[in-house]
């Protein structure tokens, strides 16, 4: 049974940095696509970045393009978001999910999420 845990979340300011770590247990946990989405509230989930069993990444946003990227590190069983600049308008929930081998932005093809946490992101 695969099993997903958020942590790093929490209140910062507008420009500063965070990193979001998603602990991917289970079995075979290392062979699934993992991708990071984010609700904000009144608004769609939407969905970030996604990096693929082999380890490629996929950004779905233009509006962190360039700010936002994604990476795993197999031996911790672990994908991380690393978030930089942030932006009030970054402020939701996060949260990781898994799936197949394959990157896709839609939600509903994930099988596998974790609980989410919280980013708050004041001016």
């Amino acid at each position: 049974q695969l099993q997903l845990v958020e942590s790093g979340g929490g209140l910062v300011q507008a420009g500063d940095s965070l990193r979001l770590s998603c602990a991917v247990s289970g079995f075979d946990s290392e062979y699934y696509a993992i991708g990071w989405f984010r609700q904000a509230p009144g608004k769609e989930r939407e969905a970030l970045l996604c990096i693929s069993s082999s380890g490629n990444p996929t950004n779905y946003a233009d509006s962190v393009k360039g700010r936002f990227t994604i990476s795993r590190d197999n031996a911790k069983k672990t994908v991380y978001l690393h978030m930089h600049n942030l932006k009030p308008e970054d402020t939701a929930v996060y949260g990781c999910a898994a799936r197949g081998r394959v990157c896709t932005e839609i939600a509903g093809a994930f099988g596998s999420w974790g609980q989410g946490v919280q980013v708050t992101v004041s001016s």
